[in-house]
């Protein structure tokens, strides 16, 4: 006897063959509804139990094992849902007693692609080799390779470190010979490897898991990472390596928030770090973020006006702009009254946003092409723009700033970086007309300090220092390596500072 029914919403989708396929998911739905013939209940369910008696079991303590399909969780609303779920087919499941691999033979493709990358690009650090670019640090490898003592041409990286199975030399002679200056980051290498690896093996990230919005009474405490996550109720964090994976995003908003909070560990007292005008600054802004309550209520009676939202400009976006949405959200949750509104600008805004492509057309209501995300939200809303910050202003297109509502934020600009000041020439005067906060980071101290000696040249007596540079935090616990050269290791802001446009305050005097 053949059943005579389908779905609609099945046979809706068999007919215009719309139904969506998430990540390799198979489409059981048809199957699920759509039956040929008529089936006891009792022999389906001996049938089922019989499956699943043969069903494998899913214990992971054998290396090899790899993950089948799971099924996808429930979509995240529109907005939220900013990365595609990945394909799990062939996935390898890594212990965390079996996460330290070689790079060049590691079960990721993704390592391994990029192992080969290294030993493509990367140069040796021994300083028997020539020079093949300009030191940027003093304690650059290749500030060591003096001319008078280097006589090999350069060569790439070949030879793996058996202690952090990263390629650093190109042969075994040069990394025992070298061994004593690689020992200073060998520790750190071998970290890198293993939390890369921890990223790749298929466990569950409840570290990825954020809280929402909280009562106001209960006040965020931003002394350091440790005393955020507990004031915010984020779920406990045991091991040092998820904490590591946790700060690597949340750093972004919440270096910004720790600066401009009114808790702020960064204050005018000795070492606080806060200069005077820089609490002038902050003030008007924190005066912004933390108002009053005005009696605002559902009804009639509690219409009240709205402020407009804090405008935080990120210029020179890159991986910040590409972070997913519920990373960004934890800022509004520090300021439960206030609304932002965050600017990525910069011809990388869109790195790793693939699935955004193509851009909007530039039309006279778009005229720049903007990205413009207003779901996520009810307290934030973003905007794309991939275009150089001077072009904007220009074009007048964010005038007129108030102190009171406005922000630039600079991840990493390389303002004094050799190959990226010249892009900065033409923006710096720009930023320091607005009068607003400037607050920048950096990978090291050196690179902090690089940046402001550029901006002193630059823009001597025209500018304000805010907040001297320092250690931040809430700068990423956790180190990146760099694939051009793996002895440059850095954390993502590892330093903050401030600065703005001069304001001259006029006096009057009276002539007799």
């Amino acid at each position: 006897m053949s059943s005579g029914y389908t779905c609609l919403r099945c046979l809706k989708g068999s007919l215009t063959g719309s139904l969506s396929r998430k990540g390799s998911q198979k489409n059981t739905t048809l199957k699920r509804w759509i039956t040929t013939s008529y089936k006891p209940l009792t022999t389906s369910i001996r049938q089922s139990t019989e499956q699943l008696k043969r069903r494998p079991a899913s214990g992971l303590s054998y290396q090899g094992q790899y993950a089948k399909n799971e099924p996808v969780e429930i979509p995240t609303p529109g907005g939220l849902a900013s990365t595609p779920i990945p394909d799990l087919e062939g996935r390898p499941l890594l212990q965390p007693n079996n996460l330290f691999h070689s790079f060049s033979n590691s079960p990721s493709p993704e390592i391994r692609r990029r192992a080969a990358f290294m030993k493509q690009h990367a140069y040796c650090p021994h300083p028997s080799h020539h020079q093949t670019r300009l030191p940027s640090a003093p304690d650059d490898p290749e500030a060591r390779k003096v001319s008078g003592n280097a006589s090999l041409p350069p060569a790439h990286v070949k030879f793996e470190c058996p202690d952090c199975s990263i390629p650093v030399s190109c042969s075994e002679e040069h990394w025992a010979d070298d061994y004593e200056a690689h020992l200073e980051i060998c520790d750190t290498l071998r970290e890198i490897n293993e939390d890369d690896h921890d990223l790749r093996s298929g466990r569950f990230f409840p570290e990825f898991e954020y809280p929402g919005p909280q009562i106001e009474e209960a006040l965020v405490n931003m002394m350091n990472w440790d005393t955020y996550l507990y004031s915010r109720e984020f779920r406990a964090i045991n091991e040092a390596r998820s904490m590591r994976q946790a700060t690597r995003l949340l750093t972004y908003p919440i270096t910004i928030g720790s600066v401009l909070h009114e808790l702020s560990p960064y204050n005018i007292r000795r070492g606080g770090r806060l200069t005077t005008e820089g609490l002038k600054s902050l003030s008007a802004l924190r005066y912004t973020l933390h108002p009053p309550r005005s009696g605002a209520g559902l009804d009639i009676k509690g219409l009240r006006p709205n402020p407009p939202p804090v405008r935080i400009f990120i210029l020179g976006a890159r991986a910040e702009s590409s972070l997913p949405r519920e990373v960004w959200v934890q800022l509004s949750h520090i300021f439960p009254r206030a609304t932002f509104h965050l600017i990525f600008i910069g011809p990388e805004s869109m790195a790793n946003r693939d699935s955004e492509f193509p851009l909007p057309e530039r039309t006279p209501g778009n005229p720049f092409g903007a990205i413009v995300e207003d779901r996520i939200s009810h307290q934030i809303k973003i905007s794309t723009f991939v275009e150089y910050y001077h072009t904007l202003h220009t074009a007048g297109l964010f005038h007129p700033y108030d102190p009171y509502f406005d922000c630039f934020m600079l991840y990493h600009p390389g303002l004094g970086h050799p190959a990226s000041s010249h892009e900065w020439e033409e923006t710096l005067p720009q930023l320091l007309e607005t009068k607003v906060p400037i607050i920048c980071t950096g990978y090291t101290d050196w690179d902090m300090q690089r940046d402001r000696k550029w901006v002193d040249e630059k823009m001597r007596g025209e500018y304000d220092l805010l907040m001297e540079p320092g250690e931040n935090r809430f700068r990423s616990l956790r180190w990146d390596l760099n694939d051009l050269d793996p002895s440059d290791i850095s954390c993502g802001n590892w330093g903050v500072w401030a600065f703005r446009g001069k304001r001259y305050e006029t006096t009057r005097k009276d002539v007799e």
